[in-house]
């Protein structure tokens, strides 16, 4: 697959333009510094994305410090800190926590560091986003997935059934997921139109596997008029706990799971082969992309350039049939 990068422009507000007073050309004899500071530091996406943000800058000659905030608003605001009393060149940052924003990016302006937001954005109270960002083209993959589970239900002749029913799993306090539950319902009711929304349901979870075991276990539980799941979500750690979830409950022979991301499902198939899941697909896009993608952005930053505010990396869904030529070595 052809790895698509699109930069999308974003109105520019006295907030957005913050990140410009951070940057400086760095002098011929200074050293490349760049801190990675991740939300999730122990998840597969991102140590793949710090991994790729890493190789990136050590191309350039620099050195990339990664680092795990472990999901801890103390602990994130100290790994700014720290980054700033090193003297880092720049920083890429997935925050844990979005209302922390405007204090980050008080932060790094005072001390002149430039700084890029991967995954989720930096933004104030509007959703303006304070920093050029780099991530998923979150809508329009919750449509990819959307599609496919509404191409899989008329398939399976799944649709029109009370004891069909379609789980997607939100994480409404984090801006960069909220799109791609939004796409999945908004294409999935387009195609599926006499598929009943009183079968359709939600379960919210912090984006870890087992957040999302527990939230997706508790609307299994709560309904057992439902024998055939459809199950999407916001990330890929909580599809897997769907696919757990279903597991114990004894409903993953006639499930069908989606996920989004494809760095578990991947593992899913190499280890059970397609028979032996109920992840049936996944959203794959290229965390390598994010992780170059966001030191590119902030490159352009420290070298004087005003980068788009908006990078957005789109996605294929992929099966099990599929992954492997399509993900290449990302499959493994």
């Amino acid at each position: 697959m052809k790895k698509q990068v699109m930069a999308a422009l974003a109105a520019v507000t006295a907030g957005t333009m913050l990140f410009g007073t951070a940057a400086a050309v760095m002098a011929d004899d200074e050293k490349l510094v760049v801190y990675g500071i991740y939300k999730a530091g122990d998840q597969s996406w991102f140590i793949d994305e710090g991994a790729a943000a890493k190789a990136a800058v050590e191309e350039l000659g620099g050195e990339f410090i990664y680092v795990d905030a472990k999901m801890s608003p103390e602990e994130y605001l100290k790994d700014i800190d720290n980054a700033i009393a090193n003297k880092a060149s720049g920083i890429v940052t997935c925050i844990p926590d979005q209302t922390l924003s405007q204090a980050t990016i008080d932060k790094v302006t005072e001390a002149g560091i430039p700084i890029v937001a991967a995954d989720d954005a930096l933004q104030d109270t509007d959703g303006n986003k304070l920093a050029p960002w780099v991530g998923i083209n979150a809508y329009v993959i919750g449509e990819a997935n959307g599609a496919w589970l509404a191409d899989y239900a008329k398939e399976n002749d799944l649709i029109g059934k009370e004891d069909v029913g379609l789980l997607i799993m939100t994480m409404d306090t984090v801006s960069s997921c909220v799109p791609r539950a939004e796409g999945e319902f908004a294409k999935f009711t387009e195609l599926c139109p006499d598929f009943s929304t009183d079968n359709i349901f939600y379960a919210d979870y912090d984006g870890t596997t087992d957040k999302g075991n527990t939230a997706s276990a508790a609307v299994f539980t709560a309904n057992p008029q439902i024998k055939t799941w459809l199950v999407t979500g916001a990330n890929e750690e909580g599809t897997i706990g769907a696919c757990r979830a279903l597991e114990t409950a004894g409903l993953d022979a006639d499930a069908c799971v989606v996920g989004l991301g494809a760095y578990m499902a991947k593992d899913e198939w190499n280890d059970k082969g397609a028979e032996g899941t109920c992840m049936k697909a996944a959203a794959y896009f290229s965390s390598d992309s994010v992780g170059r993608g966001s030191v590119d952005v902030l490159m352009q930053i420290i070298n004087g350039e005003e980068p788009a505010m908006e990078t957005a990396v789109d996605a294929i869904v992929v099966t099990p049939e599929t992954y492997k030529e399509v993900m290449g070595a990302a499959a493994e």
